[in-house]
């Protein structure tokens, strides 16, 4: 809580401070919005036809005070999640997730969920394009690292973690650009060879 001191002497406490609106539950949100804003921007230039996918849920219970201000208050997770976005690029099916890290050292693997590793695993494995896109927060890197490469590690490493010298060596770095700002279809290319 922050108190405020305004010039006419007047003392108020502030209780939605900056530190207050941080919370586990927002972990991600910068790289998301960037991706989302990129996918928008491959949309409008007619390139890529990728989106977020929603969150599948099941509404329980509605507030409806007025017609135009109903609030659900209960719903719940009908199945487990999948993958963050999905779409089509150059006549390929594409799909895959996208987390941050605050670790200067690694990626826990305790951040994705099994059964997203194994549906990216069943993309990759019927031809369609499937990766992770990872960014380290502190270090200001984001990694575009292939589904075979992530598999093949969980397989032959027994850790829990990856480090970031794996994503150094094994990944591509994606570099912050204006317009889009995360370009990884630049990166997608290199991959599937410019099909």
């Amino acid at each position: 809580m922050i108190e405020l001191n305004y010039p006419n002497g007047i003392k108020k406490k502030n209780n939605n401070s900056f530190d207050n609106k941080i919370s586990h539950k927002n972990r991600g949100i910068t790289l998301e919005n960037e991706i989302n804003s990129s996918n928008e921007y491959y949309r409008e230039v007619e390139k890529a036809y990728i989106y977020k996918k929603p969150t599948p849920i099941k509404i329980v219970k509605v507030d409806y005070p007025s017609r135009d201000k109903a609030v659900i208050k209960e719903a719940y997770f009908t199945i487990p999640s999948t993958t963050d976005y999905n779409g089509l690029y150059k006549g390929k099916y594409i799909d895959f997730e996208a987390k941050e890290t605050k670790s200067k050292t690694s990626f826990p693997l305790s951040n994705i969920h099994n059964h997203q590793i194994k549906h990216l695993e069943n993309i990759y494995n019927n031809n369609g394009i499937s990766f992770l896109i990872v960014r380290f927060t502190k270090l200001n890197e984001t990694y575009l690292l292939e589904t075979n490469i992530f598999i093949d590690y969980i397989k032959n490493e027994n850790k829990k973690s990856i480090p970031i010298d794996f994503f150094r060596e094994n990944a591509y770095l994606i570099k912050d650009g204006y317009c889009p700002k995360i370009d990884y279809l630049k990166i997608v290319d290199k991959i599937i060879g410019g099909i």
